[in-house]
């Protein structure tokens, strides 16, 4: 759900991020490998789309690092050289996939919710408790067959809390999770987003607040 785009290009960086963002992810751009591998220091990306041509650290050193520190993170190499050459040697550094450009941005949005699957846990595709059914691949969501018309990040939330199964998720965890590294914790995006969220499911309240701790279903 979390993605980082290291891109030096930052007009494409910027669209490849709000294209995105549209798609459900939280998405955090940088222009450089040095701030690349900053960011994936500091935050635990499940995806990170990795320009191969950036300045001051190059992205094969990038990627290089990245698997040297066995984290979980999948790395979508990009690259304006597409021929088997470039490509066999971008895997070889432990890119797990790679793609030319120019590319089309529907491609690059099914790869990343590939990755992405990797990443994580395995999660069926369809969730379901209380009268909720959420389709993960087809990105729906239902109560009793009532659309419930989720925005991005409403359905972000969701299915989080729909994975813990009935245990309680903290809002550090849903910042961490759903929301980019530019959203002050202190700005209670979490609660305003949670109050949405139980407005658009309805009666009766599916929800809870544990008092002190987080949230659950």
């Amino acid at each position: 759900m979390r993605v980082l785009v290291a891109e030096d290009e930052q007009a494409l960086a910027e669209l490849v991020a709000t294209g995105l963002r549209r798609a459900g992810f939280a998405v955090d751009t940088v222009y450089s490998g040095d701030a690349a591998l900053a960011y994936l220091g500091l935050h635990d990306y499940d995806v990170v789309v990795l320009d191969r041509d950036l300045p001051r650290v190059h992205g094969d050193e990038v990627a290089r690092r990245l698997v040297a520190s066995a984290a979980r993170t999948r790395i979508l190499m990009l690259t304006a050289s597409a021929t088997t050459e470039d490509r066999v040697e971008g895997l070889d550094l432990g890119a797990d996939d790679y793609l030319g450009k120019p590319f089309e941005f529907p491609e690059l949005v099914s790869r990343v919710r590939a990755l992405r699957r990797r990443s994580a846990r395995p999660v069926p595709p369809l969730l379901e408790r209380a009268g909720l059914r959420m389709d993960t691949v087809r990105r729906t969501a239902t109560r009793d067959g009532r659309d419930l018309g989720l925005s991005p990040k409403e359905f972000s939330v969701l299915q989080i809390l729909l994975e813990a199964d009935g245990a309680t998720v903290s809002a550090e965890e849903f910042l961490e999770r759903a929301w980019d590294a530019h959203t002050d914790p202190f700005t209670g995006a979490v609660r305003v987003c949670m109050s949405k969220l139980r407005g658009k499911l309805g009666e009766p309240a599916l929800i809870r607040t544990v008092q002190g701790v987080g949230y659950a279903l």
